[in-house]
This record gives C-alpha cells, sequence and structure tokens, in this order.
C-alpha cells in the first residue's frame, strides 16, 4: 500500500499550465467551432458535477465554445463511460470521472468498455478527500488510535457506513481495516445521503465520509472529524491530521476526478484542451468555488494521467479482490 502519490508530484508542474506546449491554430484547424459535451457520468448535485460545471464554465469562455453539461448516470458511472467510449473521437466530446476508472474492470463482473484502451486522458482536475468521521454514538472516540483499540476490543461490532459497496467511501474503510486488522462491519447504503442520515441518527458508528458532504455536519458539531484520508492534510481542514500521521503509516486513499476522451482523438486537440483546462485551475474564481466543496485543483498532462490511471488500477485492483469486494 506503500506508494509516492503520483499527484504531489504532479501539483506543482501541472497548475503552472506550462507542461503542455502551446499550439498553433492550424494543428488543431477550427476546434472547437461547435458546443462540446462534457459528460458527468453520475446525477446533478455532487463534487463531480460541480467540479465540471466550474472548470466547463471557464473553458468554455477561453476556447469560445460552451461547454454543455450532459448528467448520464447509473451503474456506478458505467453508463455515462460507455456513452462516451462510443462516441466519434472529434473532439466534441469528453467525460469527468473519478477514482471509479481504476476501480470499476475489478467490481464488475463484465464491463462493455475497456478503461485504459477505450479512452484518450486528458488531466488530472482534483482530489476531494475522504474524511473519517464518528457519529454521535461513539462519544468516547476522538482519535484514530482510540478507533484501533476499541475495534480491537469489539472485533465485528463496531459498523462503518458507505455510499455503496466499492465507491470510494467502502474503500477508504476497506484499505484502513486492511491496514490496521480490526474487524469492523461495513454498511454500504444507496448515496452518502442516507448514509449520513444513519450516521447522524446512531445507526451506524463511523464513515470515511466525502469532506464535501462531511464538512457541514462537522461545522455545525453534529459529527466528530478524526482523520483525513488523503497524504497531506486538507487546506479546508488544516487542523485535521491524516490517517497516516495518526497511526496508520502507509494510509492513503485521495479520491480523484479527471476527464478524458474518446480514444483516438487528434493528440493537438487533447493537449489544448489539457492546457485550457490547467489554466482554468488556475483562475482565483475556480479555486475559491472548489474550495467551498473541499476540492483541491491538481491537473496534469495527458501522459501523466495514464500512468496514474494504470497505477490506480493495480493498486485497487489488488485491494477489492484481496477484500473480495463486490458490486450489488
Amino acid at each position: 500500500m506503500k506508494r509516492t502519490f503520483l499527484l504531489q508530484a504532479l501539483a506543482g508542474v501541472a497548475l503552472a499550465a506550462c507542461a503542455v506546449p502551446s499550439f498553433a491554430q492550424g494543428a488543431v484547424g477550427n476546434w472547437p467551432d461547435k458546443p462540446v459535451k462534457w459528460i458527468v457520468p453520475f446525477p446533478p448535485g455532487g463534487a463531480m458535477d460541480a467540479i465540471a460545471r466550474t472548470l466547463g464554465e471557464v473553458a468554455g469562455r477561453k476556447l469560445g465554445q460552451p461547454f454543455v453539461i450532459e448528467n448520464k448516470p447509473g451503474a456506478g458511472g458505467n453508463i455515462g463511460s460507455d456513452y462516451v467510449a462510443k462516441q466519434p473521437a472529434d473532439g466534441y466530446t469528453l467525460m469527468i470521472t473519478s477514482i471509479g476508472m481504476a476501480t470499476n474492470g475489478a467490481l464488475y463482473n463484465k464491463l462493455s468498455y475497456d478503461p485504459i484502451k477505450d479512452f484518450a486522458p486528458v488531466s488530472l482536475l482534483a482530489v476531494v478527500p475522504n474524511i473519517l468521521v464518528a457519529g454521535p454514538k461513539q462519544a468516547d472516540v476522538k482519535t484514530v488510535k482510540d478507533l484501533i483499540a476499541k475495534a480491537k476490543q469489539h472485533p465485528d461490532v463496531l459498523t462503518y457506513a458507505s455510499a455503496g459497496n466499492g465507491t470510494s467511501i467502502h474503500l477508504a474503510g476497506a484499505s484502513f481495516t486492511a491496514l490496521t486488522g480490526v474487524k469492523m462491519l461495513h454498511v454500504p447504503y444507496r448515496g452518502s445521503g442516507p448514509a449520513v442520515t444513519d450516521l447522524l441518527g446512531g445507526q451506524v458508528d463511523f464513515m470515511f465520509d466525502s469532506i464535501t458532504s462531511a464538512r457541514p455536519h462537522i461545522q455545525a458539531g453534529k459529527l466528530r472529524a478524526i482523520a483525513i484520508t488523503t497524504k497531506t492534510r486538507s487546506p479546508s481542514m488544516p487542523d485535521v491530521p491524516t490517517v497516516a500521521e495518526a497511526g496508520v503509516p502507509g494510509y492513503e486513499v485521495s479520491p480523484w476526478f479527471a476527464t478524458f476522451m474518446p480514444a483516438g482523438t487528434p493528440a493537438p486537440i487533447v493537449a489544448k484542451l489539457g492546457q485550457t483546462l490547467n489554466e482554468a485551475m488556475n483562475d482565483p474564481e475556480v479555486k475559491k468555488r472548489l474550495s467551498a466543496i473541499g476540492a483541491e485543483p491538481i491537473g496534469s498532462t495527458p501522459q501523466a494521467l495514464g500512468t496514474h490511471l494504470k497505477t490506480e488500477t493495480d493498486r485497487w485492483t489488488k485491494l477489492i479482490k484481496e477484500s473480495n469486494i463486490k458490486v450489488d
């Protein structure tokens, strides 16, 4: 589980927007000369949707054509991904996706697309950390070490909720139990909302929730923040330690968002889009809007995103198989 987190190495380079060379207009023709579809393979309202709409608005202004957001939810992102994989490679369809791009191949018996072969990587966009939180029922658990001690004292008694089997929230918990050796019961829900509701009501004990949905309840004093799942602390909650520094060396789960186009999209178009998105992430208003949902801008070259996807696929496939994680 120990590895160097690629996103850290990319952050300084990509956000400078200079890793992608400038292209003369002739290299990409008149692209784009009509609206560009940006597919979000999940429902409106979540962090993924917010990131696409924020960046799409700015990218559209920079490129002179609107980026039209289309939500195509279902099957853990597979419906939208399959749709994009089958679109013409002409530069007018792209997709925002998440860590699911690296996990769905292991979670589902058969995909109708190949997450690596059927897409052209464009750029990493952002990380939205998960945060380990305790519900009101666990007032005595204030630190990661408290949780480990209690879980070892009462194996298979403590529960942790998730937004569903195979989600990043579930994988954060599975990584925690694998590294610490504790036995906790996983309680999957159909979405983060109902899971948080039961956590607040005391029906479950803990959750590795997205910082986007957990932070308001933490600020209201209804949930207790214990630790951040990423390698470094979150700028939006700098007083909360990481799981690794709080007692689990090597622990890191960094839910990431990235954009891809259909395989075969001309490289100059991919590069121009990637450069535009990296420039958009330097926009002060974009940074402010992303920070409001706990998102940390990253950015990358297309090549770096391709490498990152392969690394993440290997990592999560191993954990999913070892933990016997299956989707419903």
